[in-house]
């Protein structure tokens, strides 16, 4: 229609209404342009602050298992110590404190790090949507340095574990598990990890199944090496976590949410 009016504008050579009818297009060009500018700048701001509360989200949770493996560690070490002193004939203790605390110093716990958002945003080259330098930064170093790794992996490959499974009896290593084992814990509920592993427990096991399993650990000195080993391992992989990266477990404190 209008293409049809500066034709015929052009043919009888009104050229005021040519110019008119040229501004008009212009108008209207600039005009969608503002608008499509206008939506695009909507749904980019919109896509920033629905990642920007995922990413949060997520490092909130990161905060939880950071916290997580500090307070678990902390159990950790403690029944390894006790345990330790007890076959090393520091201390003193019953059969059944000495074979609690030999099982609790070979556990070790997996967290399962939430990090989709974070990942979606760096496969898709889109990190630039979080324009708080402050959350990006805090993100870009969290998710890149493997901070729960190394607990992790010398816990599930540490040949005190091992030997200690193939020690004792399996019915003794059930009762253990059954009775004194990790607590079934919520994600993101900071009173639940306080004290998960070092709690009163009752083996429930018989005094003379007891002492015939303490024995065992006892009298096996390649035993209590590794315990000594493994001690020495998560004290250095505990430091790491409290002590280096200081960046990181900044990071860490401030995405820390004790409450809903």
């Amino acid at each position: 229609m209008l293409l049809r009016r500066i034709t015929k504008h052009v043919k009888d050579q009104n050229w005021f209404a040519v110019s008119l009818d040229f501004l008009i297009v212009v108008i209207g060009v600039f005009v969608g342009l503002q608008v499509n500018t206008w939506n695009e700048r909507q749904s980019t701001n919109h896509l920033s602050t629905e990642f920007s509360e995922r990413l949060i989200a997520d490092l909130r949770e990161e905060a939880w298992n950071f916290q997580l493996m500090v307070e678990y560690y902390d159990d950790v070490l403690t029944h390894a110590y006790n345990a330790l002193a007890i076959l090393e004939g520091e201390r003193e203790a019953s059969d059944e404190a000495l074979l609690i605390s030999a099982y609790r110093a070979t556990q070790y716990q997996e967290v399962y790090r939430r990090r989709a958002t974070y990942d979606e945003l760096t496969s898709t080259g889109t990190m630039s949507l979080i324009r708080d330098q402050k959350l990006r930064t805090a993100a870009v170093r969290i998710y890149s340095v493997p901070i729960f790794a190394n607990l992790t992996s010398e816990g599930m490959y540490s040949r005190y574990r091992v030997a200690f499974r193939m020690a004792l009896p399996l019915g003794v290593q059930n009762a253990l598990t059954e009775h004194c084992g990790d607590k079934v814990i919520l994600i993101g509920d900071f009173e639940s990890i306080v004290d998960m592993l070092d709690y009163e427990c009752k083996t429930e096991l018989t005094p003379q199944v007891l002492a015939e399993a303490a024995s065992t650990l006892r009298s096996n000195e390649r035993l209590t090496a590794l315990l000594r080993l493994r001690t020495l391992n998560i004290q250095s992989d505990v430091s790491a976590l409290l002590f280096s990266n200081t960046e990181i477990r900044a990071g860490f404190e401030t995405f820390r949410k004790d409450s809903p």
